[in-house]
C-alpha cells in the first residue's frame, strides 16, 4: 500500500483521468481492465507504465472491500451453474442500422472455475436450451448437478427447496443428459457464487473489452466472444497456480460423465396451457379441461375435434396428444388422410385386421 507521500518516477506515464473517469461510468468496465489496456498502451509506446497499486492509489479509488463469508468446497465435476448475465452486447443490423440487444449465456464449472459462454438474440426457451446444448459439448462432458438462475425458461415455481416446480421443458434435457436439477433459491445469490462471481469477470473480460467494437451479426460477435473466452480460461490465478482451463483439464474433466451418443433436440410440444380462448374462437375451456384429464380414453370413448382449415385443430389434437402421453397411454399422432390411405393399402395387402389394432391400440389421431 502506498502513502499519500508516494512519488511516482517522472518517466512513468501517467494515466489519462478524464478517460478513466468517463470509462469508469460504463457498465462492466473496472479499473483492473482499463489498467490493461493502460498497460498494453504503453508497451506499444515504449514507455514505462505503472504498477497497478500506484494505477489505483493516481486514479484514487477506494481499497476493494471484502465481505466476510464462509467458503463451501466443491467436489470436483459435481456441479455447473449457469445464467444470463445482466448487461447484454449489441448487433447491428447491416440493412436497417437498427442497434439490436443480445443476450449472454454464462455458465460455470464450480470446481475450477472453467466458463462457457455464448450471445443470443433473445432469452426464450429454445436459446436457454440450445445455450446448455452448446454448454456440454465445450465441456465435453456432464456434471450430475445443473444449478440455474430462477428465470422462467428453468423454473415455474420456487418456494424453496421443498417447494419447486422446474419448467417440464428444461426437464426434458436434464433427463437426457441424465443430471438433476436445483435451482438456487429466490434472491439466494450463495446458492451460485461461482456464477454470480463469473458474470461480473465475464462482464469485464469479455463484454466490456467488446465495448468498443461494432458486430453486424451475431455469429461475428460469439466469433468474438469465443475469443475472449479462451483468454479468459487461460489467464492465471492470481492467489493459486494454474488457470482455470488448467485445472479444469486435470482435475474436473475426467470426473464428467461421457455426453450422450445423440445430440439432444427441442420438439415443439404443444400444450393444453397455450391454447387461445379468446372469444372468436367460442372454445369451452371448461369442456377442454376435462378431455385433458384423459377420462375419455378410459371410458373407450372417441375424441372428434372439427372446425374451419386453420382455425387450429391439429394444434388442440397434438395437445390432447401430449396430456395423453403423460399419463402414460399409447399414442399415436397421424392425420386422417394419411390413416385412410394406411387402411386401404393394409386392406390391399391382406394386413387390414393388423393394421386396425395397431391403430385401436393408440391414442388421439388428428381427425383434421
Amino acid at each position: 500500500m502506498f502513502s499519500k507521500e508516494s512519488k511516482v518516477s517522472a518517466s512513468k506515464k501517467m494515466p489519462d483521468y478524464a478517460y478513466i473517469r468517463k470509462e469508469l461510468l460504463r457498465n462492466g468496465v473496472t479499473k483492473k481492465l482499463l489498467w490493461t489496456e493502460y498497460i498494453e498502451d504503453c508497451r506499444a509506446n515504449g514507455e514505462e507504465p505503472l504498477m497497478y497499486s500506484q494505477f489505483c492509489y493516481h486514479i484514487q479509488q477506494d481499497e476493494q472491500k471484502y465481505r466476510a463469508t464462509m467458503h463451501v468446497n466443491r467436489k470436483s465435476g459435481e456441479q455447473i451453474e449457469v445464467g444470463w448475465a445482466g448487461d447484454p452486447a449489441t448487433i447491428i443490423d447491416p440493412d436497417t442500422g437498427e442497434i439490436l440487444k443480445s443476450y449472454i449465456f454464462v455458465s460455470v464449472m464450480t470446481y475450477s472455475q472453467y466458463a462457457y459462454v455464448e450471445a443470443f438474440l433473445d432469452m426464450k426457451q429454445r436459446s436457454w436450451i440450445n445455450a446448455h446444448v452448446h454448454m456440454y459439448e465445450y465441456f465435453g462432458g456432464v456434471a450430475r448437478i445443473l444449478v440455474p438462475d430462477n428465470c422462467k425458461t428453468a423454473v415455474v415455481h420456487n418456494g424453496g427447496w421443498k417447494d419447486q416446480q422446474i419448467n417440464e421443458t428444461y426437464q426434458e434435457p436434464a433427463e437426457h443428459y441424465v443430471t438433476a436439477i436445483i435451482p438456487a433459491r429466490v434472491r439466494a445469490h450463495k446458492d451460485k457464487p461461482n456464477a454470480e462471481g463469473t458474470v461480473g469477470n465475464i462482464s469485464t473480460w469479455i463484454t466490456a473489452a467488446l465495448r468498443d467494437e461494432q458486430f453486424f451479426s451475431l455469429a461475428e460477435l460469439n466469433r468474438a466472444i469465443k475469443d475472449k473466452l479462451e483468454l479468459f480460461n487461460q489467464r492465471l490465478f492470481q492467489k493459486k497456480e494454474g488457470s482455470r482451463r488448467s485445472l479444469f483439464l486435470e482435475e474436473e474433466k475426467p470426473l464428467l460423465a461421457p455426453l450422450p451418443a445423440i445430440r439432444f433436440e427441442l420438439s415443439d410440444w404443444k400444450s393444453i396451457m397455450d391454447i387461445n380462448y379468446t372469444s372468436g374462437r367460442k372454445l369451452n375451456k371448461d369442456l377442454i379441461n376435462r378431455l385433458a384429464t384423459c377420462e375419455y380414453i378410459s371410458e373407450h370413448r372417441n375424441l372428434f375435434i372439427t372446425g374451419a382449415t386453420g382455425c387450429g385443430k391439429t394444434y388442440m389434437a397434438c395437445a390432447f396428444g401430449m396430456k395423453a402421453c403423460k399419463q402414460y397411454f399409447n399414442t399415436k399422432y397421424v392425420r386422417l388422410h394419411d390413416l385412410l390411405i394406411d387402411l386401404e393399402t393394409a386392406r390391399t395387402d391382406g394386413n387390414y385386421k393388423k393394421s386396425h389394432g395397431e391403430v385401436c391400440k393408440s391414442s388421439c389421431p388428428d381427425s383434421g
